[in-house]
This record gives C-alpha cells, structure tokens and sequence, in this order.
C-alpha cells in the first residue's frame, strides 16, 4: 500500500520536467492521476510510464487558461475516479523581459498562467471538497485534502527581467495563505511549494542561447548560457541545480498524511539558496 493509496490527484503541466516527475510520484504511491498537459502527446506518455508501472492516470489535455478548462479538469476527475483529494498547480513558463521592453500580451499571459488559472481550477474544485466534507463530518470520519500551488523564489525574493512571473508567483503566496484560512474547515490543507534552480527544458545549457519552445503559439525563447548555469549552480548551497525528481519530492512531502497539520505554508526547494 502506498501512502496516497485511494486518492485522486490532479497535476497541471505534467506532460514533461518537474508536473510529470510530480505526477508519476504520486500515482507510484498509489495515487490514481489527472494528468494536464498543454499537448494531448505528452498528457498521453505520462499516463503510459503511469500505467506501465501499475498506476492508474487518465489524461485531461489542454491549456489552463482556457475559459471551460476548470470544469472539464474537475469532471474528468469525478467521471473516472469519483472525487478530488489533491490539487497541484505546476502548468508554467516564463517570457521574460526588463520592464521597459515588457509588453502587455507577456504581462497577461503569465499573470494569466501562473496566478489567474490556479484561482479558477481552485474556484471549481471548491463545491466538490465542500460536499464530500459534509458528506464526511455526517459520516463521523475524516479525510484529509491537499492543495499545492507551485511557486518560485522568483515570488519570494523577485528576479531581474522577470517582473510579470515574479509578481504572479508572488501572488500564488497570497493565494495559498488565503485558501488555507479558507478551506481549513474542509480539512483542507494548502500550501505553495517554491522552487529554485531545476534542470527542466526551460533552463537547459545552449551555447547560442538561440533555442525556443512553442507555448500556445508563442515561440518562448529558453536555455541558459553553460558560463551562467555554472555561476548559479556555484551560488548554491548544495552545488548543483535540482533535479525533477527533487522538486517532485518537494511537493510529495506536502501530500502525506505527515503534513496533514501544515498549511499557508511556502516550502523553497532551492538547495540552500536564499534570496
């Protein structure tokens, strides 16, 4: 038996890097998973490493800041699993810019992804965790649920030409402390989980510093120089950037049962580094 055995997990972003280590932690203790990916091939090769280890996943593809995506991320979950007990909040990138050059469009989509998105999948899963609180305290039995919104010490300390993903993972921290002043009488647990330097796609070495990604038909530009990666990597207590598998590990740590008393809390993942 898994620690998360009988419970139904949601994970935005986890076709790839940290969402799907995230989701395959869960689901390899036992969690069954609703896994978000923006594109239906990667949502799909996490439910497949799911499945192929035994787990239980199904996929809910698309993007997060679509107007109907809430609804139909907490339908799929009560379709094929009954119910919701863990929320993580990990769909993101960054489009970065110093604040002269920042332009509306890179403002709102960020703001938008990170901060605004959360609040509405929060917003949907509320009368769900709400009826089955009710239905549980009638029952005379307790269940434990769990939020975890992903942030960044880029919200706890702010990061040059970042101002658009600072503030709305700033925000996240006011989101989190808010809900768990809000849902603590649903025996809900919310916290936030804020990272640091990860290896993902976003940060891997490139010489040029040319390389991209397409997001939603933004080509995103990603990549950090090898000298720079080096220079953070130095500044970092523990020597290294983290893995995928630290930053999953994080967030599993604010799913057990062990955490069931924390909430409003930010745990930095960062390997020592303090801003």
């Amino acid at each position: 038996m898994g620690t998360l055995e009988g419970k139904t997990a949601l994970v935005t972003g986890a076709g790839r890097g940290i969402g799907r280590a995230i989701a395959t932690k869960l689901a390899g203790e036992g969690a069954r998973v609703v896994v978000n990916d923006l594109d239906p091939g990667p949502a799909k090769e996490t439910v497949g490493d799911i499945e192929s280890n035994g787990g239980r996943a199904t996929v809910c593809a698309g993007s997060v800041t679509a107007d109907d995506f809430p609804e139909r991320f907490v339908r799929t979950a009560k379709e094929a699993y009954g119910g919701i007990d863990i929320v993580i909040n990990n769909a993101g990138y960054t489009w970065d810019s110093v604040i002269q050059k920042m332009t509306d469009e890179q403002w709102d989509s960020i703001v938008d992804l990170h901060l605004k998105a959360p609040f509405r999948i929060l917003r949907a899963v509320q009368p769900i965790i709400a009826a089955a609180a009710r239905r549980e305290r009638e029952a005379g039995t307790v269940r434990c649920r769990k939020v975890v919104n992903i942030s960044s010490i880029a919200g706890t300390g702010g990061n040059a030409g970042q101002s658009n993903y600072a503030a709305a993972k700033a925000g996240v921290t006011g989101l989190t402390k808010t809900l768990a002043k809000e849902w603590g009488r649903y025996n809900v647990t919310v916290n936030s989980v804020a990272f640091g330097l990860i290896r993902t796609r976003l940060t891997e070495v490139t010489a040029d510093g040319d390389a991209t990604i397409d997001m939603d038909g933004k080509e995103i530009k990603v990549g950090i120089n090898p000298d720079l990666l080096a220079t953070m990597e130095r500044s970092v207590p523990l020597g290294r950037a983290g893995t995928v598998e630290d930053a999953a590990g994080a967030v599993y740590l604010l799913c057990i049962p062990e955490s069931d008393y924390i909430s409003g809390q930010t745990l930095v993942c960062g390997g020592g580094f303090i801003v």
